[in-house]
């Protein structure tokens, strides 16, 4: 039996400390598949970028990890490990503020389901200032989102700022 794992997120978007993360977490199972988390606007924020746009950047920015896919889905992560076949939830950990959020996704996600465990890996150094909403305001505001991002997220943030400032929306362009 191979082990598998899942590191579902939003991703809106993903950053280099999500990649690092999906390195990691890959390294340490036989196959890892990335969640995108669809329907993303049903929450209280909109997301910057479409759920198509989401799984296309996160598949370009992983596409060196030989033993990662990527798949959108819009259940509950549990249900989402279920349906892969996973043994495993893995998440990252920034600060002391994501332990507790995650601590508390954990004790429920055990509750849903007692048969897969979740895995949280603390995130490198370099990347624990790092969030998905922070690139968004900093890209926004038009500030230079290099080395925040993969390459390519870097050229999509571009491209996404100057399609909100063409729909009249008063945004700075972002610096790469």
């Amino acid at each position: 039996m191979s082990s598998i794992a899942v590191f579902p997120a939003t991703f809106d978007p993903i950053t280099n400390g999500h990649v690092a993360v999906a390195e990691r977490a890959a390294r340490l199972f036989d196959r890892l598949v990335i969640g995108v988390y669809a329907h993303a606007g049903s929450s209280n924020k909109q997301p910057l970028f479409s759920d198509d746009e989401r799984v296309s950047l996160v598949r370009a920015s992983i596409a060196h990890v030989a033993n990662a896919s990527v798949r959108a889905f819009d259940s509950l992560a549990v249900e989402f490990a279920r349906t892969e076949g996973a043994q495993a939830i893995v998440r990252g950990l920034r600060v002391a503020d994501d332990f507790e959020f995650e601590r508390q996704m954990a004790m429920m996600n055990r509750h849903l389901a007692p048969e897969i465990e979740t895995l949280l890996l603390i995130s490198d150094p370099a990347h624990a200032f790092v969030s998905a909403s922070i690139v968004r305001e900093v890209a926004l505001m038009g500030g230079d989102v290099r080395g925040l991002v993969p390459p390519p997220v870097a050229a999509a943030l571009v491209a996404k700022v100057h399609e909100i400032s063409l729909a009249g929306r008063a945004v700075r362009a972002p610096m790469i």
